[in-house]
């Protein structure tokens, strides 16, 4: 019987999309490229992205760049909130905004999340069967990104708020047998020239 093998999750939010969201723009197609190419070396065996354009077309400009490695859609890699979290968990200070944030949200993307964010952890965390470590990118979105490293620190429910997520940048977890998951890499952007950099966050961000 085969053993257990190490996961490499990569993550990245998907690259700078029109303001109505339905394709990227030049500088997000940019990114996706620019990604695809520092990837180029990465023993990838699959590159997953939610179902909306953005994303899917972040996927697939980054596959054109790779040799043989096959792209695929799946729901659980999409945009939505992954948990709902309760006043009384967060800080005081911050309960009004956060709340007053996750309100904005339209309600299908908060009903449906925790679902698909089990969904998500499910599919793309954890060990692998076998004796070969495997590679994976998954292209998604800020929401996501933030649960998935929330979750590989054991930080509370609801700290997934926060983490933000530059567009096309490059987040890498390892889940090892025996071992709690270890992020590699964080949000790193060293692949995108500065221009291109923490696209649609205000300035105080762009570090």
């Amino acid at each position: 019987m085969n053993g257990m093998a190490a996961r490499y999750l990569y993550l990245t939010r998907h690259g700078e999309a029109s303001p109505d969201e339905s394709e990227l723009t030049d500088a997000g197609r940019q990114q996706a490229a620019l990604l695809g190419e520092r990837l180029r070396g990465v023993p990838l065996a699959a590159v997953h992205h939610g179902p909306l354009a953005r994303a899917e077309q972040t996927a697939r400009l980054v596959g054109e760049r790779l040799d043989g490695v096959r792209v695929q859609p799946s729901a659980a890699a999409g945009d939505y909130v992954p948990y709902l979290p309760a006043r009384e968990e967060l800080p005081p200070e911050t309960a009004d905004a956060m709340l007053g944030f996750l309100d904005g949200i339209p309600a299908r993307e908060r009903e449906d999340g925790p679902r698909l964010a089990a969904e998500a952890f499910a599919e793309f965390t954890g060990p692998v069967p076998g004796d070969e470590p495997r590679h994976e990118l998954l292209v998604t979105h800020n929401f996501l990104v933030g649960w998935l490293v929330r979750a590989a620190l054991d930080a509370p429910k609801w700290r997934w708020m926060g983490i933000n997520h530059a567009n096309a940048a490059l987040t890498v977890i390892r889940y090892a047998p025996g071992r709690p998951p270890a992020v590699l890499l964080f949000n790193d952007t060293g692949h995108l020239p500065a221009e291109l950099r923490w696209t649609g966050f205000p300035p105080e961000l762009h570090v």
